[in-house]
C-alpha cells in the first residue's frame, strides 16, 4: 500500500529505484543536477533564450564570472525543445555509459 501524499522515488529503466543524476524532468520542468533541481519557465521561448545565454556565456569562459560549465548546461536546457540538441544529448549519455561499464 502506497501513500499518496509523498512523492515517491523515481526509477531508472531497469527499475532499481536510482533517481536521475541530470537532465530534465519534463512533468515538472525542472532541471535536475544531482540532488538539485532548478525549475524551468513554462514558455519556450524564455527556455531557448536562457539555454542560449549559457552557451554565450560558456564561450566566453575565460573571463572571471563566467564558466566554461555553463556550456553543457546551456545544451541541456535548449534539449528540452530543440530536436537536434536532445540527440546530441542522448548520444553523449550513451557514450558515457558505455565508457563508464566495467569490460567484462
Amino acid at each position: 500500500m502506497t501513500d499518496q501524499g509523498r512523492p515517491q522515488e523515481k526509477t531508472d529503466r531497469a527499475g532499481n529505484g536510482k533517481a536521475r543524476r541530470f537532465g530534465i524532468d519534463h512533468t515538472t520542468h525542472e532541471l535536475i543536477i544531482g540532488s538539485i533541481r532548478i525549475p524551468l519557465p513554462q514558455s519556450r521561448l524564455a527556455r531557448l533564450g536562457i539555454g542560449l545565454a549559457l552557451i554565450l556565456g560558456g564561450l566566453l569562459g575565460f573571463l572571471p564570472i563566467l564558466g566554461f560549465w555553463m556550456l553543457p548546461l546551456g545544451f541541456i536546457v535548449l534539449s528540452h525543445d530543440l530536436p537536434i540538441a536532445r540527440r546530441w544529448r542522448r548520444r553523449l549519455a550513451v557514450w558515457w555509459t558505455k565508457r563508464q561499464r566495467p569490460i567484462d
